[in-house]
């Protein structure tokens, strides 16, 4: 068995297809599903945990793989090379950017790949019943969540460090990757009761301060955004905060990373009625 398979040994691995696209995922649980997309670079041993304290809260997740190795661990025992894993990061993401299912630069786009995403949330809901279905992206799939949530299975969507658009520009740092039409289903979903869920450290500079501002701007007291200093980070991490619930979580009652994992498990187990 590789390390990687080890890593996920606990999930059983399906595929879905959704309009000739296909990927795999890998399931844990049972109750209500939740869509766990993984961030730059992949289903790492930081996002399988992270899986496995919301199955274990009493849901099935489902967690994609849409890029790097299942399992791999970026920051393997023995590396604290900064450029090292820097270059590791950059390799999964170059070809993020080179694939046609995502939208990088683009504002106003909601990414392709958010169409399979919406029907494996149909699917899931379809397998596992329940009122509906919750869905966490991270990173780079951050935004997802909320493109997701133009279809009403899902009741849950949650955006950690939403990275999208890159924010090169005033304008892509005020904006998500979302498509116009789809913000205002969303919208219109939050008027009629739809909540959404926002983390971000307050220093990272790909999750600007005006990201979140665009979606209270847009969603308004439907938005719920957590929004937590850099010294809350692990410091052992060995790039700045970013990733709240995974590499950058402390994860002891008290720290405000493990305070607000407890909040997006929570949000999960009140939409779903677990």
């Amino acid at each position: 068995m590789t390390p990687g398979a080890e890593v996920l040994a606990d999930f059983s691995r399906g595929e879905f297809t959704d309009n000739g696209v296909t990927h795999h995922y890998y399931r844990r649980g049972t109750g209500p599903a939740v869509i766990v997309i993984p961030e730059i670079p992949g289903v790492t041993p930081k996002v399988a945990a992270f899986a496995r304290r919301v199955s274990d809260a009493g849901c099935t997740v489902f967690v994609p793989s849409l890029f790097g190795i299942d399992g791999a661990d970026p920051v393997p025992d023995g590396l604290t090379d900064l450029p090292r894993v820097g270059a590791l990061m950059a390799r999964s993401l170059g070809r993020v950017c080179v694939s046609r299912e995502f939208t990088i630069f683009a504002t106003g786009k909601s990414s392709p790949v958010v169409h399979w995403l919406r029907a494996l949330a149909r699917h899931a809901h379809a397998e596992c019943g329940g009122p509906g279905v919750g869905a966490i992206g991270m990173c780079v799939t951050g935004g997802f969540a909320l493109a997701m949530a133009v279809d009403p299975v899902l009741l849950a969507p949650v955006l950690s460090q939403p990275s999208l658009p890159f924010g090169i520009s005033p304008g892509r740092r005020r904006n998500i990757d979302i498509a116009p039409d789809d913000l205002a289903a969303v919208q219109a979903r939050c008027a009629r009761g739809l909540q959404v869920m926002g983390a971000r450290f307050e220093g990272d500079m790909m999750v600007p301060g005006s990201r979140f501002d665009f979606l209270r701007e847009h969603l308004g007291e439907a938005f719920i955004g957590v929004e937590l200093p850099d010294d809350a980070a692990a410091p052992d991490a060995l790039l700045p905060p970013h990733s709240v619930v995974t590499e950058h979580l402390i994860d002891s009652p008290g720290e405000p990373t493990h305070d607000t994992l407890e909040e997006i498990i929570d949000f999960f187990r009140r939409k779903l009625a677990v």
